[in-house]
C-alpha cells in the first residue's frame, strides 16, 4: 500500500466510554429489542443516535476489530456442551448486526457496510467512509466504531482494544472540522502518539489543531488532525 492522505468535513462525533458510570441512553430502540442488545451494540447505537440525529437517511460504515465476540464465544460453549443454539443469538453475533438495528429502528433502508481489520480497523474504516462520500457527497456518511477487549480464554491479543465506541458523521452542509487522515512508513513529527486508533483519532477531535497518531507493530503509521472548519 502507498502512503495515503485524504480529508473529510466531520459535521458531528460522539464518544461513549465503556468505564462509563451510567449507562447508553438508548429510549429511541423498541424495548422488546432493547432487553436483547449486547453492551457493544449500545454503546454503538448511542453513539450512533447521537451523530445520525434529524437527519433522514445516512450511509453507515461499521467497524469493530472483534465485534460481537462475547456473543459468539456463549454460541461456541453452547455448542461445546451439545446445548440449542438460539437463533436470535446467532442473528445478533453477526458483526453488521448493529448496523441493521439501527436502520430499522430510524426507517432508513441506505446502504450499509461492516469493517474488521485487526488492530487497524478504525482506520481502514475512516478510508472506506472517504471514498463513499467522495463518490456522493450530498449524502451524508455515518462512520460508528465500537469494540470490547476479548475474553481472557482467547489468550493474549497484541494492540488490544480498549472498551468504548464512537461515531463521526461526514456531511459538508455543517462542517463543525476537517479531519486530516494520512498513513505513511515513517512515523509523523510533532504528533502524540497513543496506544490505539480510537484513542488517537479522539485526542486530534477533542483538541483540535494538534495532531494524534498510532501505530501498530507493522510498518505503517496512521496520523491524524483536525481543525475547526
Amino acid at each position: 500500500m502507498p502512503n495515503l492522505h485524504w480529508t473529510m468535513p466531520v459535521a458531528r462525533w460522539s464518544f461513549w466510554s465503556a468505564t462509563s458510570p451510567t449507562a447508553p441512553d438508548i429510549s429511541f430502540i423498541d424495548p422488546m429489542v432493547r432487553r436483547r442488545l449486547s453492551s457493544l451494540s449500545r454503546m454503538a447505537l448511542k453513539v450512533a443516535h447521537d451523530c445520525a440525529a434529524g437527519r433522514d437517511a445516512v450511509r453507515m460504515v461499521f467497524a469493530s476489530r472483534h465485534g460481537e465476540l462475547r456473543r459468539t464465544t456463549d454460541i461456541l460453549h453452547a455448542i461445546a456442551a451439545s446445548e440449542p443454539v438460539s437463533p436470535n443469538a446467532f442473528s445478533l453475533s453477526v458483526l453488521n448486526a448493529m448496523s441493521g438495528m439501527f436502520g430499522i429502528a430510524r426507517g432508513d433502508r441506505s446502504a450499509a457496510s461492516a469493517i474488521s481489520a485487526g488492530a487497524e480497523t478504525l482506520g481502514y474504516a475512516l478510508l472506506e467512509a472517504h471514498a463513499q462520500y467522495t463518490d456522493a457527497p450530498s449524502a451524508p456518511v455515518l462512520v460508528v466504531y465500537a469494540d470490547e477487549p476479548a475474553d481472557p480464554l482467547y489468550g493474549p491479543v497484541n494492540d488490544e482494544v480498549e472498551g468504548g465506541a464512537l461515531a463521526i458523521l461526514l456531511d459538508a452542509t455543517s462542517p463543525q472540522c476537517e479531519l486530516s487522515c494520512s498513513v505513511a512508513h515513517n512515523e509523523p513529527a510533532g504528533a502524540r502518539s497513543f496506544a490505539t486508533q480510537a484513542a488517537a483519532l479522539a485526542h486530534c477531535l477533542d483538541n483540535r489543531g494538534q495532531s494524534s497518531w498510532q501505530s501498530n507493530g507493522n510498518a505503517w503509521h496512521w496520523r491524524w488532525h483536525g481543525d475547526a472548519a
